[in-house]
């Protein structure tokens, strides 16, 4: 991997204070001085706001719990989950009003906030969708919407782009996330995603650093291997974060991986990893902005580092925001332990402490105006029927030959009963596709869940679409995980 320029190597993961706009240094300068040891500590860590029972859907919020945790500790970030957004703005209100520091406000929104506020706010489409696209523009387009979703209900930063290269199809967890199997590609649109959402004032992040699209297995769970060198790595998963880097990405996110070509550390993942935050990403990519750590709470992370340790871990390592740490109490303790022992220093808290003081005033939390919650619901919607439409125009790939003949269908008129069949699998509802082929194709419509219930039924029902002259095969309702063979 090419060396970055000695000079750069010097530079320290924090930026130069002493460049930044006077306005920018003296609010940092002045809130730093306000906050004491334990609570620059607690800047630096992202709490987990609700979660939902993945049997039951109820959610949970721990509102008395944060609450709590900003009084006593003036915790730095709050991770918005679950739960209808009237509530999560409510609530937002209220801890920045109890909060000493401004609270940056974060969001795993890849999809856009319909991806956590699922009883009120519609999903847009997910990256691979947009993978099949040619235009950028719609991606910008696409994160500007995002953006604008974030900036209503007081978001400061969602947690995407993702742009881990799709190069595994056995992938159980970044899958249809990505933007695919292209590494250009997913620089490309990871650029154009990042910019729809900065340029309305909402920071961007990508990830997981250094590239989790080559798996197996989900860090949720486990501790995923990537067992490749550090030149395959630098040609294919670090290209796109190298790309967007120079574009001028707010924030990575570091995945929990373990790749013994970066680190071989026992069970060190590289969220922990100096050789991976420090070495590779500060000095040899040359990236100073924002880092977050995957959620902590990762059995990636969790099976082999207890809570507190895996905290230490993370800032000796060289990462900024603690993200879902755990015991927040012990976690503190535990660094001012590793602070007293010498394995961490209070210049390193300052530096990453005014790292996320600086990034709550560039996204204006030097300011905070309370969200409305009047009309928030559908000023949330807003947008999103258009988009998903755009998206899926912009999708439709059609696989054709030069002459056209791949899809040889005529005018209803020009087909008798038996020439069209449509072969539905996936589903046994008649849907858009189902009925446009009746009425444009005059196609017989046959259901492969109804007609094949075994084995033998597969020849009898061959036979009988073989007495067609062409046949659509429609495949819907497919699932996402490898695990089932996709069904």
């Amino acid at each position: 991997m090419k060396n970055i320029l000695a000079a750069i190597c010097l530079l320290t993961a924090a930026p130069a204070f002493s460049q930044i706009a006077d306005p920018a240094k003296n609010w940092v300068d002045s809130v730093y001085k306000t906050l004491s040891n334990e609570e620059k500590i607690a800047q630096l860590m992202v709490v987990r706001l609700s979660t939902i029972d993945g049997k039951t859907k109820q959610v949970t919020f721990y509102e008395d719990q944060v609450s709590d945790l900003i009084k006593k500790y003036n915790i730095g970030g709050i991770c918005v989950f679950q739960g209808s957004p009237v509530k999560q703005a409510t609530i937002i209100n209220k801890m920045q009003a109890q909060a000493k520091t401004p609270i940056l406000m974060c969001i795993d929104g890849e999809w856009g906030v319909g991806m956590r506020m699922i009883d009120s706010v519609l999903p847009l489409p997910r990256q691979m969708m947009m993978g099949a696209m040619q235009d950028p523009s719609v991606v910008y387009q696409y994160g500007k919407l995002v953006g604008e979703q974030c900036k209503r209900v007081g978001i400061q930063v969602n947690y995407a782009p993702v742009v881990d290269v799709n190069n595994n199809p056995n992938n159980p967890v970044i899958n249809d996330r990505s933007f695919g199997e292209d590494k250009y590609k997913v620089a490309s649109f990871g650029i154009q995603y990042m910019k729809g959402m900065q340029d309305v004032g909402v920071m961007a992040c990508a990830k997981h650093f250094p590239g989790h699209g080559d798996v197996d297995v989900d860090s949720h769970y486990d501790l995923p291997v990537i067992n490749k060198t550090v030149a395959q790595l630098d040609s294919l998963e670090l290209y796109p974060f190298r790309q967007i880097f120079k574009a001028g990405i707010g924030s990575v996110m570091v995945a929990h991986l373990y790749i013994p070509a970066i680190d071989n550390t026992a069970n060190r993942a590289t969220s922990l990893s100096p050789q991976n935050i420090t070495g590779l990403m500060r000095n040899e990519l040359g990236y100073q902005g924002l880092t977050f750590t995957d959620a902590l709470e990762m059995q990636g992370v969790k099976k082999f580092f207890p809570d507190g340790e895996a905290s230490v871990q993370s800032l000796i390592a060289g990462n900024d925001m603690l993200c879902l740490p755990g015991d927040v109490p012990v976690s503190i303790e535990k660094i001012k332990e590793a602070i007293k022992g010498g394995r961490l220093s209070w210049a390193d808290i300052e530096m990453h402490c005014k790292k996320v003081l600086l990034a709550k005033y560039q996204y204006g939390l030097n300011n905070y105006q309370p969200i409305k919650t009047g009309n928030l619901t559908n000023d949330l919607n807003a947008g999103i029927p258009e988009m998903r439409r755009l998206v899926a125009e912009n999708a439709i790939t059609l696989v054709t030959k030069k002459d056209d003949s791949f899809f040889p269908l005529g005018a209803w008129n020009n087909n008798k009963p038996n020439d069209v069949a449509l072969l539905i699998v996936g589903t046994k509802k008649e849907n858009a596709l189902a009925q446009r082929m009746k009425k444009d194709y005059n196609a017989t419509i046959f259901y492969a869940d109804e007609q094949v219930k075994n084995k033998a039924d597969i020849d009898a029902f061959i036979q009988k679409l073989r007495t067609y002259q062409k046949i659509v095969i429609g495949v819907h309702e497919m699932g996402r995980n490898a695990s089932s063979n996709f069904g």
